[in-house]
């Protein structure tokens, strides 16, 4: 879809809709109001910088531009990379005198977690965090899209009854598996399998995985590995499967789901606010409306996080799937992760 077809319809968002449990929440239980309208939003105006992590196939980038668009007066400017590149840069100019952003949206929590420990991220407000769903509301991000974690598997060598329901157990299943020690969202596994299981546990399971595994550059690619049976499962994201079926549907692959550990890990994309003002806070505000939240949860496959907003086709409801209790923000702590891997010889 181009940019300008995006931006047909009656408001410049038109076209992004029509008309689990998580430690480390904050802002209090009770049911979040329906999701707001774009058109019930304010104007944004004045200078605005957001740092915008790379990914979702360029989707992010279609939604900042059309929230530009559609606010005139707002001098919105907006710089790219790499999630864990731009987090780096952030404290790299705290270091040096204040970051230059405003806003940090990330693909990942983890990279969320470096600027949050680092003391960098303001408090959400109370009022915008209630507009999520209880279990993604927290004091120093706002979830702006969930994916979860998946076994992909090829249907013409596995049925479900095949496969594990936890992942600790796989390495002593037999199964050759697909996966992406160097792509962020892997790590923020291992992050959260050290969390739940301990350091030693991991090691173990990398170690014990390692013989039966193919690395592959990105998880994508691991996905097409696993429908074109180069291996039996492989470790990712729910949204590249459910892509991948999306442009070909006979596509021999399939999606399972462990319970209460690491391998169906609720992760999310999120942003920080590093400057506080009314234009940063109701920036998010227009990624958590209705249009958006719908957008994203088509185009992308990814869970929306609001209410009355559907989750996409083809993925269980979120009450059907078991993710373990992790505190996000936590997932930021990866240094320990990353010399665990290079421990184990994966990375």
């Amino acid at each position: 879809m181009d940019r300008r077809a995006f931006l047909q319809g009656a408001s410049a968002l038109g076209a992004l809709g029509f008309a689990g449990g998580l430690a480390g929440c904050s802002g209090g239980g009770g049911e979040a109001p329906a999701a707001l309208s774009v058109d019930d939003l304010p104007e944004l105006t004045g200078d605005l910088t957001v740092y915008l992590g790379r990914g979702e196939g360029g989707l992010y980038t279609k939604v900042v531009e059309a929230i530009r668009e559609r606010n005139p007066r707002l001098n919105l400017a907006v710089r790219r990379g790499p999630s864990s590149a731009l987090a780096n840069t952030l404290v790299a100019e705290a270091e040096r005198g204040g970051a230059r952003a405003d806003l940090f949206w990330a693909v990942d929590t983890s990279s969320l977690g470096q600027v949050i420990d680092r003391g960098l991220a303001s408090a959400i407000p109370a009022d915008l965090r209630h507009r999520l769903k209880a279990p993604f509301r927290f004091e120093h991000f706002a979830p702006v899209s969930g994916r979860v974690r998946t076994l992909a598997y090829n249907t013409e060598r596995l049925t479900p009854a095949d496969i594990p329901d936890s992942i600790m157990a796989l390495p002593e299943s037999g199964l050759e598996v697909g996966w992406a020690p160097a792509y962020g969202a892997f790590q923020s596994f291992v992050t959260a399998m050290r969390l739940l299981e301990g350091d030693a546990a991991t090691l173990d399971w990398l170690q014990a995985m390692k013989p039966h595994t193919q690395e592959y550059a990105g998880e994508l690619g691991a996905v097409l590995a696993a429908s074109q049976g180069e291996v039996d499962l492989s470790l990712a994201n729910h949204y590249y499967t459910l892509r991948l079926k999306a442009g070909q549907p006979e596509a021999k692959v399939d999606l399972a789901f462990t319970r209460e550990d690491a391998g169906s890990l609720v992760n999310t994309s999120g942003v920080a606010v590093l400057k506080p003002g009314d234009t940063a806070h109701n920036f998010i505000r227009y990624l958590l409306s209705r249009e958006v939240q719908g957008y994203l949860a088509r185009e992308a496959y990814e869970i929306p996080l609001v209410p009355e907003v559907p989750t996409p086709e083809a993925l269980p409801a979120m009450d059907r799937i078991r993710p373990p209790q992790v505190d996000l923000a936590r997932l930021g702590d990866l240094q320990p992760t990353l010399d665990l891997m290079r421990r184990a010889g994966v990375l």
